[in-house]
């Protein structure tokens, strides 16, 4: 809904901006344009607003936050406008068109808004209509640099319009300003919440696909000690072998001595045979065992998206589902290959991670972690490395680290005492131990935790709720 001219009317009326000097500049995206001016008495700014069906200018209490780069009429207007004098504020023959005289270092600006919601614009122009630059550059209006600007021909409107009343206190300007904020609020929920929802569509759908892959791989080692038994009937037949022979005969006594044929290679002796079948077992062995782990990562990952499911359909805070839509790729879109070894926990937009041995513990530290990350471990009892991946200009909150922290005592010897000390500090404040143990470190800078075991908390961290 964007503003008729008796609204427009009404903002000017309430906008005391002669005399005032324009100091500030921003444009917080790619149809919005903020002004800041100061005159005694104090600072106040301006919103123009050139996206269809919202086209306003009016007056704000806050400066937006930027979304987008420093775009070229922003620049343009710091570099020529900025720092004049306000002159005059007008609207032109009631045709949403509101003429802004500046002047500046001896040089007069016109500001052209032209609050036409199928053409809106901004175009900066000298005082004999020449264009200096414009917030849309449109070729066939003239509106470029170089172009000239011209009013056109007042037309008489079929339309009788009126100043529509808008909810809320104070004055039309705050009255207008609060309906719009709010309805642009709730318009970039629903867009960042569909945008975030189909993200996690796309890596639970992935991960679907994966697992079921992963699971499929699990069931051709179902049977790995079938090799290793198969190498225990050969050395323990090893005297009715020769090189050569291409099957044997036995009697298998993990089967109540039911005969079985084992295939052999001719070219190698009876010993290396058996060997070979020791081998396949060792390998399929650590198969089963990795992809175990992965079947079990990718069941977790899935539960922690569809948990965020229900988290983002019901959220309502803007910051909460923008946290959301920069920390979801960093856990979802590697492949299987790339993950990070242990297990991985959502808490809110933090990732934990949790290495359960020595060597986990190693590549955790040496590949998946920064030094802004958070480490934290048991003080009095062996366990597992737990790391909180850090957010960008964000401190983690007292509530994921009490979730990280009751994942570290959990995997840790102290588990069965449901209470124990833990330290923290950042990675970057571990060194490693001297000819120590792999993925031993010493921490500097630490603090101290103290926590108790909470059943509800580890269940709803681990998806089991």
């Amino acid at each position: 809904m964007s503003l008729n001219y008796k609204e427009i009317d009404a903002i000017l009326a309430e906008i005391d901006i002669e005399n005032s000097h324009l100091q500030k500049i921003k444009q917080p995206n790619f149809h919005t344009l903020y002004l800041e001016f100061y005159k005694p008495g104090g600072r106040f700014g301006i919103t123009v607003c050139l996206a269809p069906g919202k086209t306003r200018l009016n007056r704000v209490s806050s400066a937006p936050a930027n979304e987008i780069k420093l775009q070229r009429f922003a620049q343009f207007m710091r570099s020529r406008v900025r720092g004049g004098r306000v002159t005059g504020m007008k609207q032109i023959s009631n045709d949403r068109i509101i003429r802004m005289d500046i002047s500046r270092a001896g040089e007069d600006i016109v500001l052209w808004f032209r609050l036409w919601s199928g053409a809106a614009n901004i175009i900066a122009a000298a005082a004999d209509g020449e264009v200096l630059d414009a917030f849309y550059r449109r070729p066939g209006r003239g509106e470029v640099s170089g172009g000239m600007f011209e009013l056109p021909e007042p037309k008489a409107s079929k339309k009788e319009f009126s100043i529509r009343e808008f909810p809320g206190e104070g004055t039309f300007n705050e009255k207008v300003c609060s309906y719009y904020e709010s309805d642009e609020y709730n318009a970039d929920l629903a867009r960042l919440r569909e945008k975030v929802l189909r993200k996690i569509s796309s890596d639970e759908s992935k991960a679907i696909s994966t697992l079921k892959k992963l699971e499929k791989k699990s069931s051709q080692y179902e049977k790995f000690d079938s090799y290793k038994q198969t190498g225990d009937l050969l050395m323990s037949n090893i005297h009715l072998i020769s090189r050569g022979d291409k099957w044997v005969t036995v009697y298998n006594y993990y089967e109540e001595n039911a005969e079985v044929q084992i295939e052999l290679d001719p070219t190698i002796s009876p010993e290396k045979n058996a060997e070979n079948y020791y081998n396949r077992y060792r390998k399929a062995k650590s198969g089963v065992e990795k992809v175990e782990q992965d079947i079990a990562n990718h069941r977790l990952i899935i539960r922690n998206l569809q948990a965020d499911r229900e988290r983002i359909e019901k959220e309502e805070d803007l910051t909460v589902l923008k946290d959301f839509i920069d920390s979801i790729p960093k856990q979802t879109s590697k492949d299987i290959k790339e993950r990070a070894p242990g297990l991985n926990y959502r808490s809110g937009p933090y990732t934990i991670l949790v290495g359960r041995s020595s060597s986990e513990n190693d590549r955790l530290l040496r590949s998946w972690v920064r030094g802004n990350d958070i480490w934290l471990h048991t003080r009095d009892y062996p366990g597992g490395y737990v790391f909180i991946k850090t957010i960008k200009g964000k401190s983690v909150p007292l509530e994921n680290l009490l979730d990280a922290g009751n994942l570290a005592l959990f995997y840790s010897k102290g588990r069965n005492s449901g209470r124990g000390e833990l330290y923290y500090t950042q990675v970057k404040y571990l060194r490693r131990a001297k000819d120590g143990p792999k993925g031993l470190v010493l921490p500097t800078q630490e603090k101290n935790l103290t926590i108790t075991l909470e059943e509800e908390r580890l269940n709803r961290i681990m998806g089991n709720e």
